[in-house]
């Protein structure tokens, strides 16, 4: 079976992150994608993020109509920050051998050399690349001696590019703007009921 594995912090969950699953599910023929919300994202330790079972339920909200989506919540029931070769080895002892793939924009591939056990990763894993607006695909020559293994492993996805983040949409309920189509119908009712980023916060 061949899983997709989408991670991130989802604060909030948006369109984007639900149109790039679907695009790699239909695409890379995927059984279905895993969204994994971080409990404590290492590289933004600094960074005060909604509290977990917050975010957790704006994804459980919005992936609910659609079955070949599901949410794995291991990250967050570790203690600690959130590294993604710890998860893929917690899925595989899981689920078995099973074909992952694993899902991340063009933005993180450039910094990919500074995760934890990259060269690891990229051997139990293949990496879905996502074009973000304005940013290149870094160079694979660079990144190659730096992760040996990693071009045979990097797929290239033919996705929309969408302007959307999570830090834009805290920015806009903030400032009192809508954000109706930005997010599911169900993670703005729910966003709205909890008063959340209602102060500026990037």
């Amino acid at each position: 079976m061949n899983i997709g594995i989408l991670g991130g912090t989802f604060d909030p969950i948006h369109i984007g992150h639900l149109v790039v699953a679907e695009e790699a599910r239909v695409k890379l023929g995927l059984s279905e994608i895993l969204f994994v919300p971080a409990g404590q994202p290492w590289l933004k330790v600094d960074h005060t993020i909604t509290p977990v079972t917050q975010r957790v339920e704006m994804l459980r909200l919005a992936i609910a109509s659609n079955p070949h989506f599901k949410l794995c919540t291991l990250e967050v029931e570790r203690s600690g920050p959130s590294y993604s070769i710890d998860t893929i080895t917690a899925l595989r002892s899981q689920l078995g051998e099973q074909s992952f793939f694993f899902i991340l924009g063009s933005d993180s591939l450039a910094g990919f050399h500074l995760w934890k056990e990259p060269a690891r990763l990229v051997q139990m894993c293949q990496l879905v690349v996502v074009p973000r607006l304005d940013l290149n695909l870094p160079g694979l020559e660079s990144l190659e001696p730096l992760i040996p293994g990693l071009a045979r492993s990097l797929i290239q996805l033919d996705a929309p590019i969408m302007e959307v983040s999570s830090s834009k949409i805290r920015q806009r309920i903030a400032q009192g703007l809508p954000i109706h189509y930005l997010v599911p119908e169900v993670v703005e009712k729910y966003i709205v009921e909890q008063k959340l980023y209602v102060s500026f916060e990037a």
